[in-house]
Formats: structure tokens, sequence, C-alpha cells
């Protein structure tokens, strides 16, 4: 038994080792291919020049990438959050809850050219909203639906029976319930899994490419203004092969952002949870 208790901690530290080793090597390799033009001008200057990405920087594309997915995060996360609240709190049907988990799991299957294409056909097109952050933030919400809401069911399930009916036992509604017990304590969790949401919205380049993403804008001014993103830009930039240098520090600050923005949810979860666990 020691023998083998012995042999899966060392399997688990090699993969550990091994996880963080690629990661260093792909943040390393990234880094120094574009080294050279990753500066302050890069960053905070819009791009210029006849040939994409040969002058200039990417600031207008990283702006770009945070309105598409603070849109997606605020048009995904509402919906995603209150159906996981219904199954969890108000659903007694086994068959509806079985019936609206299929419907998630579909959509949570949709490939993400899939949903560009239908945001391009039914909004762009039908509704001729054009291309503008709305279109792109509506096929990345539907993208990051799924995401969110599977998260958020896990939390409110995983939250103790005895908290929900000690406040029911004192006669508290369930509306009261769910607003002061429940949601501050699976705070953490759902602010982890929207961060996280984030993430996976801001590194999708298909549905940018039919319904708001372009390869020069300004700031977008309102919702209904294209916009540059940084995972568009880089596909843009990859696809020329003439500007490499600006591609891989295009990537290397995408892939920055999305590390960070996972810590700081991973933490903040952390620290939620031995706040509200606390005896």
């Amino acid at each position: 038994m020691r023998v083998r208790t012995s042999l899966v901690r060392v399997w688990a530290y090699a993969s550990m080792a091994l996880v963080l080793a690629v990661l260093v090597f792909l943040f390393g390799y990234v880094f120094w291919q574009g080294k050279d033009v990753i500066t302050w001008e890069f960053l905070s200057t819009a791009p210029s020049g006849s040939v994409l990405g040969s002058e200039g920087g990417i600031w207008p594309a990283i702006v770009g990438s945070l309105c598409f997915t603070l849109t997606a995060v605020v048009l995904g996360a509402i919906p995603a959050i209150a159906t996981a609240l219904y199954l969890v709190f108000y659903c007694r049907s086994r068959r509806l809850q079985s019936a609206i988990h299929l419907v998630i799991q579909n959509i949570a299957g949709i490939p993400s050219i899939v949903l560009g294409l239908f945001a391009y056909s039914l909004l762009v097109r039908e509704f001729a909203w054009g291309r503008c952050v709305l279109s792109a933030g509506v096929a990345l919400a539907i993208m990051v639906l799924p995401f969110i809401e599977v998260r958020a069911e896990k939390a409110f399930r995983e939250l103790p029976d005895a908290l929900v009916q000690s406040a029911c036992a004192l006669g508290c509604s369930k509306l009261y319930t769910i607003r002061t017990i429940v949601l501050p304590a699976c705070r953490g969790e759902l602010v982890s899994g929207v961060i996280l949401g984030a993430c996976y919205a801001m590194g999708a380049t298909a549905p940018l490419m039919f319904t708001g993403g372009v390869a020069y804008a300004s700031l977008p001014a309102s919702l209904t203004k294209p916009a540059m993103a940084l995972p568009l830009h880089l596909y843009l930039l990859l696809a020329q092969g003439t500007s490499m240098p600006q591609a891989y520090g295009t990537a290397f600050v995408l892939m920055v952002i999305v590390l960070v923005s996972n810590a700081l949810a991973t933490g903040y979860a952390r620290r939620r949870n031995r706040t509200w666990k606390q005896p």
C-alpha cells in the first residue's frame, strides 16, 4: 500500500511539473519571438501602415477585446446564473431538469464558427444590426452561457443544505434566502466562473470574423460600431505572414491577459471559500 501511495504521489508531482514546464516553455518561447516589438508604444498605439501590423501597435485590439468580452459576459452570465438558480431551487420536475440540461449540453457542443454564422445570418443581415460589438457579443454570450451555467449550478448544489434549511425554518422566503445567503456564499465561485467564461470568450476568433471584428478600427464609441480584437488581429497577422514578430507580440499579450484573469478568478474563489467556511 505504501509503495502504491508513493507511486501515485510521484506520478502526481511529475505530471504537475510537466504541465508547469510546458506552460513556462510556451510563454517563454512566444515572448522570445516577440520581445523586440513588445514595447509601450506597441501596447498604447493603433496599427498603421499599408500592411497590417507593420507599424503601430495593438491598443484598439485590446480595448475591442475587452468590449466584446464584457458584452458577452453581461448577456451570457445573467441568464446562465438565473437558469442555475431555477434548476437547483425551483424546478421539481426531473423531466424538465433533464430537458434543460440537454439543451445546455447541446449549446456547449455547437462549434464557435457555427455560432458566428448564425449571428451573422440572424443579427447582421436579418435584423440589420450590421457588424458591431453587440452582434458579436450575442454570439459570444451564447457560447459562454453553458460554461457559466454549469459552474454556477455546481456551486449552488455544493452549498450545505443546513444553510438554506435554517433560513427556511426561521420563516424566510426562498427569494430572501437566495438573495441574502445563497448568492453571498457562492459569490466566489460565481465570480470565478464569470471571469473564466470571459477568458473563454476573449480567445474566440470565429464568431468575431462574421459579426463585429474588423482589421482596422478606432476605439468603439458604442455597441453599434465594429471593433478590433486580439484573436482576430493575431489570425490576420498569421494569415498574411509578413509581420511575425508582431504576431508573437500580440499572442503574448493575449496569453498574459488570460493567465492573469484565470489567476485572479482562482484566487478570489479560494479567498471567498475560506471566508464563509470558517467556523
